[in-house]
């Protein structure tokens, strides 16, 4: 029995002991760890900030203080057949926002209650003025008439852009609109945006007589980093702005260099990778506006 047992041992004993390493055996384990160490930092790196905007919470809208949704009244059959006063109750700074906004009350046309919608401002609004809101109403500063009752060349804001969308166009401080013209046969009216661009929209569309108010805000300089800070806080997280090429290569595609330049060219294809799309995104022209403003201008 102890022969048996010796020899058992033996056995385990040798197959325990491994055989010394080969040169081929030795390589092949040294390109594994190469392989391993490439893959490691392959992965390395950092999302660029395009790509954290559209994933990460930070950069929400911060709209806890603001005071509601500024839009024209739901529109309904007062306003489709005749008009509904309301009274201005208020004027209200809302935070984040360029421009002062209206608390207007009306009377509930289907129950015994009142209604307070929340509109834009215009310049020459005051507390205890009467809004008119409908195609019969007059034209008069801070009335919501559609487009099809207004003259051509009336200065109008927070334009609908479809029947009932209640404001899209023309609605920050000081910006307003022009009415340029009216195609009776088709139903359309078209304007003229603050930005000189040309409109058509529907000739039901509602709009805002006048010019928004808190027009010549960015007259004044800010001067300082922490009014600029101040801002933005009530607005979203999109300052301080970084520029590309102040950054290191491993957090932006113009990063590193020894002297700040993109070292690529600016424009990049809309169909890019997510990391790489940055800079001027599928861009139609490049460069400085050079002699008059064609886009302002009327074909007609």
């Amino acid at each position: 029995l102890r022969g048996v047992q010796a020899r058992v041992d033996i056995r385990l004993f040798a197959a325990k002991r491994q055989p010394p390493p080969t040169q081929q055996s030795f390589l092949f384990s040294r390109r594994k760890a190469c392989a391993c160490i490439k893959t490691v930092v392959a992965t390395m790196g950092k999302y660029v900030q395009a790509q954290r905007r559209g994933k990460s919470g930070i950069f929400k809208s911060h709209c806890r203080t603001r005071k509601g949704a500024v839009k024209l009244r739901a529109l309904d059959y007062a306003e489709k057949q005749g008009y509904i006063r309301g009274v201005v109750k208020e004027i209200l700074h809302d935070p984040g926002r360029g421009a002062p906004i209206a608390k207007i009350q009306f009377n509930n046309a289907y129950r015994y209650k009142k209604d307070n919608e929340l509109m834009l401002c215009t310049e020459g609004m005051y507390t205890g003025q009467f809004v008119y809101c409908g195609k019969k109403a007059t034209l008069t500063v801070g009335n919501v008439l559609p487009l099809k009752a207004l003259p051509e060349g009336t200065i109008v804001c927070n334009i609908e852009a479809k029947t009932g969308d209640r404001g899209a166009f023309a609605r920050t401080s000081g910006t307003f609109a022009v009415l340029v013209s009216h195609d009776e046969d088709k139903g359309t009216t078209r304007l003229r945006l603050p930005s000189g661009g040309k409109k058509t929209v529907p000739s039901t569309a509602r709009a805002q007589i006048g010019v928004v108010a808190g027009g010549g805000r960015t007259d004044k300089p800010l001067l300082k980093a922490g009014r600029a800070y101040h801002k933005y806080a009530v607005k979203r997280n999109c300052w301080p702005k970084i520029r590309g090429v102040a950054k290191n290569p491993v957090e932006h595609p113009h990063g590193g260099g020894n002297h700040q330049h993109i070292g690529m060219p600016s424009t990049v294809a809309k169909d890019r990778p997510s990391g790489r799309k940055v800079g001027l995104i599928g861009a139609r022209r490049t460069g400085r506006l050079r002699g008059v403003k064609k886009v302002g201008q009327d074909k007609d």
